[in-house]
């Protein structure tokens, strides 16, 4: 490891001696480090078997949070995503959250959800995880939502043999009807896409950092209800984001066929015990 480490190091022009190495905790996708050098501090994540374009697309997200220069993300230095050698070196994050670190998180994701994409989706696949996304640009959100994030998981879920019987007909007639929930015209906002609690930092003097976006355009709705399903953002975070850019009426309406997507994703990908929580929601709708 060490020396891939340093082979990835190179890449960013740091030749220094290493001082330091320590395996960083955290996350279930990739083995993560932090790394320090005579002239340098890195955090570095490391795949093995990284699908295609793996860190190239999660550099792909952070450069465009960056351009919205409303919430901070970490430099990019280097990345690979050759094969067996899989890295991505951003700058090394550190701070403490302070009693304001919540609330300015807020303020700065509702400035960045005021920053539009033309259409919706994304123009690249991406990942889930390592979940494969296909993408696409939509006029329409509905049909992005439906066609290329709801239905790949259904899909998925019948191979895989987490979805058949009740739950297979209950979504089979939910995506017939989603039309009535899911709005169609509706601004697509820069969206993280991945954003739970563990996507987050505090950095310098409590300043927030999003980390490990899986970028898009679409329904900034979609974004909060995901905050929502895990935890990890407080009662200030809500308040300050709403003071910037209040939540639209249909908000609650719709939060749980948002938060669906992000259930058959863990579905997929850890098995039945989120079996009851998707077949909580079906059952709520159909």
């Amino acid at each position: 490891m060490t020396q891939i480490i340093q082979q990835a190091l190179n890449k960013t022009n740091d030749y220094s001696a290493i001082k330091d190495i320590k395996r960083v905790a955290g996350g279930s996708i990739n083995e993560g480090f932090f790394t320090e050098t005579e002239n340098g501090r890195y955090f570095i994540k490391h795949h093995a078997n990284s699908p295609e374009g793996f860190f190239e697309l999660e550099t792909d997200g952070l450069l465009l949070i960056k351009e919205t220069k409303t919430v901070s993300v970490p430099k990019v230095l280097a990345f690979s995503d050759k094969k067996g050698e899989a890295f991505l070196i951003i700058e090394w994050i550190e701070g403490r959250k302070t009693s304001e670190t919540q609330a300015r998180l807020g303020e700065q994701l509702a400035a960045m959800h005021q920053q539009f994409g033309e259409k919706h989706g994304f123009q690249k696949d991406t990942y889930i995880g390592t979940l494969p996304q296909p993408n696409g640009l939509f006029s329409n959100w509905l049909d992005y939502y439906r066609d290329r994030r709801l239905r790949p998981q259904f899909e998925l879920g019948i191979r895989n043999h987490f979805i058949g019987g009740k739950r297979r007909e209950r979504l089979e007639r939910l995506l017939y009807r989603l039309e009535h929930w899911i709005p169609e015209e509706i601004p697509p906002s820069y969206l993280h896409g991945d954003l739970w609690g563990g996507n987050w930092l505090p950095g310098p003097g409590g300043n927030p950092y999003l980390i490990d976006p899986s970028f898009l355009y679409g329904d900034r709705h979609f974004e909060l209800a995901f905050t929502e399903l895990f935890g990890g953002f407080s009662q200030e975070f809500y308040k300050a984001y709403t003071g910037e850019f209040p939540f639209a009426d249909y908000y609650e309406d719709v939060k749980p066929l948002y938060q669906l997507y992000y259930l058959l994703v863990h579905l997929n990908m850890f098995g039945e015990s989120y079996g009851g929580q998707v077949d909580a929601v079906l059952q709520h709708y159909v």
